[in-house]
C-alpha cells in the first residue's frame, strides 16, 4: 500500500485500470468502510488495481473557509485507511484551481486521464466538482463516454439512522462516545503528543497525569472518560480528563490523562487517546481533598469498566 499525492506516478494504472471510490472519509466509519471494501472487491473480481482518492485540506475549508471540526486528521484518515489495505492511497491537494473544475474535467483529468478508472465507487449521497455537478447521473453518463462502470453503494443504517459523518460528529460532542463506537468500528481517538504540564497531578494530589498537545480539531464534550492509552507499542487502561481544569481556575481546554500502575517516562512521546465512556462531568472542587477522593473514584469506575471484554481496544500502533 502506497500514499501518493502526485498522479503522475501511478501511470502503471493506465494499463492495468483501477477499481476506486473517492470522498471527503473524515472518520472513516463503517460506511466508509462499506465503500472501500467494494472497491477492493471489485479490484479482485476484475483483475485491478484498488485506489482511494481523498483530499487535504477538506474542499468545505477552502471553498467556505470555516468548517465543523473534523473526526480525523488528515495523518489520521489516511492511517486508518491505509489499514484496510487498497493498493494506493491517493491524497490530492483540494486548492481554488480545482474547485473552480467541472465535474467532467475533474472526472477526465484525474480519474479517467490519471488513475486509468475502470470501476468507480460512489456514496449513496456523494457529488463532487463544481456546484456539486458531478451526482450519479452524471456520473453515469460520464461513464459511458469514458468506458467505465459506476456503482452507489446504499447508506448504512444503525438504529434507524444513517450512519454519517455528521452523526458521529454529534455523539462525540455530547460526551456519547460509547454510542459513536459501532459507527465507527472502533473507539474515537485522539493523538498528540506529551507535554509539560502544571505539575499538579504528581506533585500535588499522587496522581502523575500526561498532559497532550492537543492537535485534533474534535474533542468529547468536556468531563473525565474511561480511556486506552496507547503508546510504545504497548496499550495501557487509563482515565482522561477533557476540559479547563476550574478547580485551578484554568481557561484553556485541555486534555489530561492518567494511566494506571505506570511509571515511564513519556514526555515529547506521542500517545493515542481511545475513549471509551464518559465517568461524568467536569465541576470545580472546593480544594485538593475533595478533588483526590473524586479521582480515586473515577479510577475505581473506570477499572470496572474497562475490565468488560467489551470494551477492549483495537490496537493501532503508531
Amino acid at each position: 500500500m502506497s500514499i501518493v499525492k502526485d498522479i503522475s506516478k501511478l501511470s502503471l494504472c493506465l494499463n492495468q485500470g483501477s477499481s476506486l471510490t473517492i470522498g471527503n472519509f473524515d472518520g472513516v466509519h463503517i460506511g466508509h468502510q462499506a465503500l472501500i471494501s467494494k472497491v477492493m472487491e471489485k479490484s479482485r473480481e476484475k483483475d485491478l488495481k484498488s485506489i482511494v482518492v481523498t483530499f487535504d485540506p477538506h474542499p468545505l475549508r477552502v471553498i467556505l473557509g470555516q468548517t465543523p471540526p473534523f473526526i480525523t486528521t488528515t495523518e489520521q484518515k489516511l492511517d486508518l485507511i491505509s489499514q484496510l489495505s487498497p493498493d494506493y492511497i491517493v491524497c490530492l491537494e483540494f486548492n481554488k484551481e480545482m474547485a473552480r473544475m467541472s465535474a467532467e474535467e475533474f472526472v477526465h483529468y484525474y480519474l479517467v486521464q490519471g488513475l486509468g478508472v475502470k470501476e468507480l465507487v460512489i456514496g449513496h449521497d456523494y457529488a463532487f466538482g463544481k456546484d456539486r455537478q458531478g451526482d450519479i447521473h452524471l456520473l453515469r453518463q460520464l461513464g459511458q463516454d469514458y468506458n467505465f462502470h459506476v456503482q452507489q453503494v446504499d447508506p448504512i443504517y444503525r438504529n434507524n439512522s444513517i450512519v454519517s459523518s455528521t452523526r458521529i460528529r454529534k455523539l462525540i460532542q455530547n460526551g456519547q462516545v460509547w454510542q459513536a463506537r459501532p459507527l465507527l468500528n472502533r473507539f474515537f481517538q485522539i493523538i498528540g503528543n506529551v507535554v509539560a504540564g502544571q505539575k499538579r497531578g504528581g506533585p500535588l494530589l499522587g496522581v502523575p497525569t500526561a498532559n497532550l498537545k492537543l492537535r485534533d480539531e474534535l474533542f468529547p464534550k468536556t468531563g473525565v472518560y474511561a480511556v486506552w492509552i496507547e503508546c510504545e507499542q504497548s496499550i495501557y487502561p487509563g482515565v482522561a480528563n477533557v476540559g479547563y481544569n476550574p478547580t485551578f481556575d484554568m481557561h484553556e481546554l485541555s486534555v489530561e490523562v492518567h494511566i494506571f500502575d505506570f511509571d515511564t517516562d513519556i514526555y515529547d512521546r506521542k500517545i493515542r487517546v481511545y475513549f471509551v465512556q464518559r465517568l461524568r462531568d467536569e465541576k470545580k472542587f472546593s480544594g485538593f481533598e475533595e478533588l483526590l477522593n473524586q479521582i480515586k473514584m473515577d479510577i475505581t469506575k473506570a477499572k470496572e469498566i474497562l475490565k468488560d471484554p467489551e470494551t477492549s481496544p483495537e490496537i493501532s500502533f503508531l
